[in-house]
């Protein structure tokens, strides 16, 4: 059980094969752009077969046996979004015809539109093929109680938002969908006096079945190398979050709280807020941490919002040396041979949070385990070109990780050989975007280049001077 449907089942609680060479950043491994369309086509597929007739992307689908595969009960809204930024992208690049993207993203809108919310979000978790809200886990019978996620319902609005770009019919529609969106509905303002109690951040989320806001996860998102930092952005571009909200989210925990290494750093002023400006250290390499290690932590939210571009002596920095500490991770530190890694289906079944744990601040965070995950490479791609494509047709010729049809399969044990026998709608929409930013750059950024993305969220990040 991964760790948000961990969130809404628990309610209030919560044979080896030798190892491959390390695949060479030769000449033969050069960015070939009718290979990375190749690879898009088959990834669109995936998200085709898991999209319903009702016009929602599922979580998954098993392409293990012949013939089209039946996408699976539930849905979320990070699916969703994945989906219809796939669609758009497809259209953008040619994939499908303009017409047929702006019919297929047409009705995911109208599907949306007849999703049962609260408090102007979308809940975690609905039937694909009617958008019923689920209460019950498809596979177990396991209840689960409706929860409003704040990361989760970020990707759906990044997703309606590049829908709205690319298709500007559906504006209008889109507009009235995101106006109840407030972001402050899941911010705790910062109280200088109880900094633990108002920490000035994000809570997970809200179960609302409970009188007014609801009952809230007892944690809030602190770090900011991570996934989340997608709400924070969205909330601070339009208005209902504080500037200021920035700089409470940590660089690192604070020297002498219990995380994975003690960090180095300063504190720093940043528009009247005490900043600690700290950093880790992985092989000899000054970088911020994400929480618990992962790829997508790290480098999911820059696939949409331009964080090298804006900020190229800190985040820009940031980004290219975590990337360079999982690749030596895998081929030095562990000697898989291969590396990327990130949350995913575990190859035998079910789902894990997999990383480095070196590269995060909790102090038992993500390991690698010797799983690896195709969609790390992809969000490489902007930083180590090379070495992502040598790794995943690394990963392709000595698995059979990648299949013609649907992509590249969602995870590979590279220690017993098992490959998954799943395609999940997350990390192919993250490899859909990736791609599309290596063949249009820009394509899905326009949304986030523009409006409070450019007067509020850029500025905050020109300023930012971490540590590294």
């Amino acid at each position: 059980m991964d760790r948000r449907t961990f969130l809404m089942a628990a309610g209030a609680g919560g044979a080896g094969l030798t190892l491959g060479a390390a695949p060479a950043a030769s000449a033969s491994a050069a960015v070939d752009p009718v290979r990375l369309r190749t690879w898009f086509r088959s990834t669109y597929r995936s998200i085709e077969a898991m999209t319903t007739g009702f016009g929602l992307t599922a979580d998954k689908i098993d392409v293990s046996g012949s013939g089209r595969p039946e996408p699976s009960v539930q849905t979320s809204p990070t699916n969703i979004g994945c989906g219809l930024w796939a669609t758009a992208a497809a259209g953008g690049l040619g994939v499908i015809t303009r017409g047929e993207m702006e019919r297929r993203l047409t009705r995911t809108v109208t599907a949306v539109e007849r999703l049962e919310r609260a408090h102007g979000f979308w809940f975690n978790w609905y039937d694909a093929h009617d958008g019923s809200v689920l209460t019950t886990w498809p596979a177990t019978g396991e209840t689960v109680r409706p929860f409003l996620s704040s990361v989760d319902n970020a990707w759906l609005v990044t997703g309606l938002r590049i829908a709205a770009d690319a298709a500007p019919g559906l504006r209008p529609r889109v507009a009235k969908l995101l106006a109840g969106a407030d972001w402050s509905y899941y911010y705790t303002p910062y109280d200088p006096a109880d900094p633990v109690a108002g920490p000035g951040q994000l809570r997970g989320g809200f179960w609302p079945d409970k009188p007014g806001r609801g009952e809230p996860t007892g944690h809030h998102y602190g770090a900011l190398n991570t996934e989340p930092r997608m709400a924070s952005y969205l909330g601070i571009a339009d208005g209902s979050l504080p500037a200021d909200h920035y700089w409470h989210l940590f660089r690192t925990l604070l020297p002498g709280s219990g995380q994975e290494q003690e960090p180095e750093g300063s504190y720093v002023a940043m528009d009247g807020v005490r900043v600690w400006q700290g950093h880790y250290t992985y092989r000899g390499r000054a970088f911020v941490p994400t929480w618990g290690g992962s790829m997508f932590e790290a480098l999911m939210v820059p696939l949409f919002v331009p964080e090298p571009e804006w900020s190229p002596g800190s985040w820009g920095v940031t980004h290219g040396r975590y990337v360079r500490g999982q690749i030596e991770h895998g081929l030095q530190e562990a000697g898989y041979g291969y590396w990327g890694f990130s949350p995913a289906n575990i190859p035998e079944g079910g789902y894990r949070e997999y990383g480095v744990d070196a590269l995060g601040m909790q102090e038992d965070g993500y390991h690698s385990l010797g799983v690896v995950t195709p969609h790390a490479s992809f969000l490489a791609l902007p930083y180590a070109r090379r070495e992502a494509v040598a790794n995943l047709n690394a990963l392709a010729a000595d698995f059979g990780a990648y299949d013609e049809t649907y992509g590249f399969r969602d995870s590979v044990d590279v220690t017993t050989g098992r490959v998954s026998d799943f395609v999940l709608a997350l990390d192919q929409g993250m490899i859909a975007a990736a791609l599309a930013q290596q063949l249009r750059p820009g394509l899905l950024q326009r949304p986030f280049r523009t409006g409070g993305f450019a007067a509020r969220v850029r500025p905050l990040l020109a300023r930012e001077r971490f540590s590294v």
